[in-house]
């Protein structure tokens, strides 16, 4: 399913998901069991969106490539604290996880994706999906923001190839690349913000067992669950599965 200019994102900072490799296509629907907890350590569819509602925020400029680390130790820090339910129903509970050594803060990165799925054009407007995050016991799947090689090697666990480039989801793990984080796209490049929701969106909509759609047609929205950094393919940008008027945006299924 693209952004960018200086270091000070690092500090400040912290959307398939929208990947043009076939490692995006593999997602399972299986329903979710938890997972044990670890302690913690430490717009409209017509335009291209901006950040999450009820944030506005510019896109933040993208340093040099040659500054991002391309792998780091695996391990994870948990975004403390947590979240209202959000949503009808039993809410799905995640956590939040950055890898160590991403200067890049946990709690930014987990108000992003807290901003994201309590949008009004998240998931939660299919009237059945909810959303809790939570730094503390069982889960349901983790957000996790990783370097290249990370992302590479716990997508492969799954079969996936995410190529160094793009995210995935996989088993309960929803794997965030840094370079797409910071970076965005190149149809996105004025909106990285945006495009992070973009990640969660596609990436939660694969957990949720939603499969890749193309563009309906020339001039309409892009659907969340279209490959957008292969192409949009005549469509514009968009970041939501759902309208402001609770319509999904969705297209023709791509096998």
């Amino acid at each position: 399913m693209g952004g960018l200019a200086a270091l000070a994102v690092f500090a400040a900072v912290g959307g398939a998901v929208v990947a043009w490799l076939p490692s995006d296509a593999g997602r399972t629907s299986a329903a979710p069991t938890p997972v044990e907890s670890r302690p913690v350590e430490s717009p409209e569819p017509q335009r291209t969106t901006g950040s999450p509602e009820p944030e506005k925020s510019s896109a933040p400029p993208s340093p040099s490539t040659t500054h991002l680390p391309r792998s780091g130790p695996g391990a994870f820090v948990t975004a403390p604290g947590g979240s209202e339910r959000v949503g009808k129903g039993t809410p799905l509970r995640y956590r939040v996880e950055v890898e160590k050594g991403i200067t890049i803060s946990p709690e930014d990165v987990a108000a992003q994706v807290e901003r994201t799925l309590a949008d009004r054009r998240g998931w939660t407007a299919d009237g059945h999906s909810a959303f809790q995050r939570v730094s503390g016991g069982p889960t349901d799947f983790r957000v996790r923001l990783a370097t290249p090689a990370t992302v590479d090697r716990i997508c492969a666990q799954g079969g996936l190839d995410t190529g160094g480039e793009v995210n995935c989801s996989v088993n309960r793990d929803v794997m965030v690349n840094l370079r797409r984080w910071v970076l965005a796209t190149e149809y996105y490049r004025e909106d990285v913000v945006g495009y992070r929701s973009l990640i969660v969106n596609h990436e939660v909509g694969h957990f949720l067992g939603h499969g890749h759609v193309t563009c309906p047609g020339k001039g309409r929205p892009a659907p969340a669950m279209m490959q957008q950094i292969k192409g949009l393919l005549g469509c514009v940008p968009n970041v939501w599965p759902y309208d402001s008027d609770g319509r999904l945006l969705t297209g023709p299924s791509v096998p």
